[in-house]
């Protein structure tokens, strides 16, 4: 599922459809070359901001810049912004068709490849077991790992709020993702297994990229600012 030149799908149905192979081709891939995280990591993030008044489910053709790090040990190694309009508003479970062409190329832009590659968006937390996490590893043939404030479907109690503390969150009979309560005090963020990682792998790739005194992963983080930057120098288009 790795191909490139069909990754999007251009309508809604075929998106499902899309789903559901690669939501096999994702347990395949996990199941012959799981993920193991090197050292040191080199962990990349990317997040999609959208000009203001165009965010939540908004339409076809809204503005958006898309911002992709590539980061190791608090340092930032590489970053590239891509601004595109996107091809379609948000609809639920089919966040792929919204972001996904501009995430990618905005990752394709870096000019240091992540080992791993978190992702603003669900994973196995999802109808189909393929959420944009899962997608957009597949496309690039990158480790993924989704980090969200909620989860989709899973449930499951959230720990103690003392950063490294988690607690699974099941769908459908197995676990899908978890709590990782990454800053002491703060809410815990949802940390979604993607391409070629477990549920625990996220987590852990969660922890070991975030600092006490913030929630969100660095990497993340950086992206987002990254993202957020270009779109407050941009012009009209």
């Amino acid at each position: 599922m790795d191909g490139r030149a069909d990754a999007w799908p251009a309508t809604d149905a075929e998106l499902v459809a899309y789903q559901r192979r690669l939501a096999a081709a994702a347990e395949e891939a996990l199941s012959e070359d799981p993920w193991v995280p090197p050292e040191p990591l080199v962990a990349g993030g990317c997040f999609v901001a959208f000009a203001r008044g165009e965010a939540g489910p908004g339409s076809a053709g809204d503005r958006a810049w898309a911002g992709a790090v590539a980061w190791q040990d608090g340092k930032l190694l590489a970053d590239a912004v891509v601004a595109q309009r996107v091809p379609a508003a948000y609809m639920p479970g089919l966040l792929a068709r919204r972001e996904g062409p501009i995430l990618q190329a905005a990752v394709d832009g870096l000019d240091h490849r992540p080992d791993v590659l978190l992702v603003d968006a669900t994973g196995l937390d999802h109808p189909r077991r393929a959420g944009l996490a899962v997608h957009l590893g597949a496309a690039l043939a990158v480790p993924t790992v989704g980090i969200t404030h909620r989860p989709l479907f899973a449930t499951g109690e959230s720990p103690d709020l003392v950063r490294g503390a988690t607690s699974p969150l099941r769908a459908g009979g197995r676990t899908v993702a978890y709590w990782v309560c990454t800053n002491t005090g703060a809410r815990a963020v949802v940390a979604h297994a993607g391409w070629r990682t477990t549920p625990e792998t996220a987590a852990a790739t969660a922890l070991a990229t975030s600092r006490s005194g913030a929630r969100t992963p660095e990497p993340l983080r950086e992206a987002r600012r990254v993202a957020r930057e270009a779109r407050a120098h941009a012009g009209a288009w």
